[in-house]
């Protein structure tokens, strides 16, 4: 019994107890997604699993940063009447339109950034000290922001006059993930550029975040991992 108390708490305080704050499990379900969004080819079939995936996110995050009860039954709700309503919505007009879609994706990943950077604040205060699990947390964030920003160059190709990355190239959910990964990394490999003035704003955007995300949150976590924050005096 000793022994496993003391396993128990050494997991706990490195964050990696089960059931408290996965954000590691829900790290491999992002991950999953995106690898799904790659891979798959453009079609009705694929906008209607990413929705499932992505609302699928929301719920695990409001999860992993153990929402309070009413709060999870309330995104239980919305997410089930989302993405309901937007099946409808396909369903009334005959087809999934990409652009239709792609909104009602960027609804949904925009909602679970905020629900992890909560839990990760709650986390640290019940913790005081920045565990493995925080990590994995803002990972996750880090990689929701790319598919932020995907779909959002999705949307702007979709109701812009001018195709994003030009007359002749014609954008798929796969360039809008591989451009907005690129452009957050700076890795910048120049066979998509975005050819209009509201894709470069947002480009711009995306690699500014991208750039203070990784030197100031991550590198901050990384850089504590471990260490426990300092009790005030009495």
């Amino acid at each position: 019994m000793d022994e496993r108390r003391n396993l128990h708490q050494a997991l706990r305080e490195r964050g990696l107890v089960p059931g408290e704050h996965g954000y590691g499990l829900l790290l491999l379900l992002i991950v999953s997604t995106l690898i799904f969004e790659l891979a798959s080819p453009e079609g009705e079939l694929t906008h209607v699993v990413t929705i499932l995936l992505l609302g699928g996110t929301f719920l695990a995050s409001l999860w992993a940063s153990q929402a309070r009860t009413w709060i999870l039954r309330a995104g239980t709700v919305g997410v089930t009447l989302f993405t309901v309503g937007a099946a409808i919505t396909f369903a009334a007009s005959g087809e999934v339109d990409d652009t239709g879609a792609r909104v009602t994706a960027l609804c949904l990943v925009t909602l679970a950034p905020v629900a992890i950077a909560h839990g990760i604040v709650r986390h640290f205060r019940a913790e005081r000290r920045v565990t493995v699990q925080m990590m994995f947390g803002v990972l996750c964030i880090y990689l929701l922001i790319g598919s932020l920003f995907a779909f959002a160059f999705g949307v702007i190709d979709g109701v812009g006059s001018t195709p994003l990355f030009g007359a002749d190239v014609q954008g798929t959910t796969s360039d809008y993930l591989y451009f907005s990964f690129t452009t957050m990394t700076t890795t910048g490999y120049g066979d998509l550029a975005a050819a209009t003035d509201l894709g470069r704003a947002f480009a711009i955007a995306e690699q500014l975040i991208g750039q203070i995300y990784l030197v100031t949150i991550v590198a901050v976590i990384v850089g504590n991992l471990g260490r426990a924050r300092p009790r005030r005096a009495a």
